[in-house]
């Protein structure tokens, strides 16, 4: 590797020189990817020395008439690994950072394959919209036989086609004594904890391969005000997506997100992740802690696995939060339209509405609210496409409007509660993507919001005393805590 670049993992610093791939190995303590490619021109050099740790294949470029060479592509132009054209302006797509520019230090000469090398200058362009990786390499100043050659290296060990709008590519240019940039090669982050790095070979071919940071798992608690809506605040106060939505679940049985929440409540939640050094989270694990106060009543939930190894929350007297059916079949939707009489927005008149409205994207998962047998998944007049599940003799639940069924869904499966059974669409006689969803109750149409349902399971005897031990070990763990600190030491 015959550059030096900043490495984007904090606290690594610049690392220079041949070895530069196996020196981030060890210093993240994770090898790099069991396969890297090596790419280079025809005809093939002697290949040099591999770096220690990885596993190198060669494939040589199209040399052919068709072929655009370094010469036809630059003409003369001096440079440290033969000719190359001055960096082109970034097309409207791409935004480019400032030029960092690095002085070779005693005891780097195998950074630069000539004496004619002075420094290494790097830049970041910003993937747009309709980019691809070469348009990207070509808009940063890289020639179109380097870009093409870097782009097969990459290949073998990541899918160019998977960069997305807004990643940032990091381009490393070697400077020669008479202010020629010759390419070097790029890195990227495309996932946190993980970093690519296609680099100039001692061939003058390419390689690429893939660091891995060392993970810790760990204990992290949140907590804020809520001003506007619970979503807000959690994803302002640092919340994951993934342990939001969870926190949504687990309290969708006996709150209103809509209605019960007001200015000033609070939210507090504690879950496992695995992170970077620097704090980066890269995998969301188990919510263990749950509490929202409302309107000064505090609600509390703990994850505990009983003896025979049932896996739930509990509220602080052991009781299962665990209802019946879920009044909100869905995460994340807002409340449009309540249960009762309303002026409807396609007929015009007022009718009764024998249900409540979720508005939602068109896609957005629909959950089974409870455990039971569907009777209907087809197309139902002016409901559109419609699932009824029938959870007791007394009890069924159904579901309108939607775009799509969930896999598997037809008459007479039986599902459990949680279950994707179809997706928000507008079908039927509808204004917009939402969830028609009713509670029927001995056959009639009955206000979610006001069914009242009994408790699951509560803990008793030995089960009971376990959980409270568990629970005070926890609320004792958070009481040093910092909020959005991580503990590395506290286990679930």
């Amino acid at each position: 590797m015959r550059f030096c670049k900043p490495i984007l993992f904090a606290g690594l610093g610049m690392v220079c020189g041949a070895s530069s791939v196996a020196l981030l190995a060890s210093v993240l303590h994770s090898p790099p990817e069991s396969a890297s490619a090596q790419h280079t021109p025809a005809p093939k050099a002697a290949e040099g020395p591999k770096s220690a740790g990885t596993q190198t294949a060669s494939a040589g470029t199209d040399n052919s008439a068709d072929a655009p060479s370094h010469a036809q592509n630059s003409g003369d132009a001096r440079s440290l690994t033969g000719p190359r054209t001055p960096p082109r302006p970034l097309t409207r797509n791409q935004q480019q950072g400032p030029i960092q520019t690095v002085s070779l230090q005693a005891g780097d000469a195998a950074i630069a394959p000539s004496a004619n090398a002075e420094s290494v200058s790097t830049r970041v362009v910003t993937v747009g919209r309709g980019d691809t990786l070469m348009s990207v390499l070509g808009a940063g100043g890289v020639d179109r036989q380097d870009a093409l050659t870097a782009v097969e290296a990459l290949q073998d060990i990541y899918n160019p086609r998977a960069l997305r709008a807004g990643d940032e590519l990091t381009l490393t240019f070697a400077i020669g004594e008479d202010g020629e940039q010759a390419f070097q090669g790029f890195s990227f982050t495309p996932n946190p904890g993980v970093q690519i790095l296609t680099s100039r070979s001692e061939d003058n071919g390419f390689s690429s391969s893939q660091l891995k940071a060392k993970l810790t798992e760990e204990l992290v608690r949140f907590k804020g005000s809520i001003n506007s809506s619970l979503f807000d605040a959690a994803i302002g106060a640092g919340v994951p997506h993934g342990a939001l939505n969870e926190f949504i679940r687990i309290f969708s049985y006996d709150v209103d997100f809509q209605r019960d929440i007001q200015k000033g409540d609070t939210f507090e939640l504690a879950f496992n992740r695995k992170a970077t050094a620097n704090g980066e989270t890269v995998e969301v694990g188990d919510l263990v802690y749950a509490s929202m106060t409302l309107s000064g009543n505090t609600i509390t939930l703990f994850r505990f696995k009983s003896p025979d190894g049932t896996e739930d929350f509990y509220n602080s007297k052991g009781e299962s939060i665990r209802k019946a059916l879920l009044r909100t079949p869905i995460n994340g939707a807002r409340l449009s339209s309540g249960f009762g009489s309303r002026n409807h927005p396609v007929l015009g008149y007022t009718t009764m509405h024998k249900g409540v409205d979720f508005a939602a994207p068109t896609g957005t998962p629909i959950y089974a609210a409870g455990d039971g047998v569907i009777e209907m998944a087809s197309p139902n007049g002016s409901y559109g496409n419609y699932v009824r599940v029938r959870h007791t003799s007394e009890y069924a639940t159904a579901y309108a409007h939607m775009s799509g069924f969930g896999k598997g869904i037809s008459s007479g499966v039986r599902v459990r509660q949680g279950d994707v059974i179809g997706f928000v669409g507008t079908t039927g006689r509808s204004t917009g993507p939402h969830l028609h969803y009713e509670i029927l109750q001995g056959g009639k149409q009955v206000n979610p919001m006001g069914v009242r349902f009994p408790t699951g399971r509560k803990l008793a005897g030995a089960d009971l005393k376990k959980f409270e031990s568990a629970r005070a070990g926890m609320e004792k763990t958070l009481a040093g805590l910092p909020n959005g600190i991580p503990s590395r030491t506290a286990k679930r």
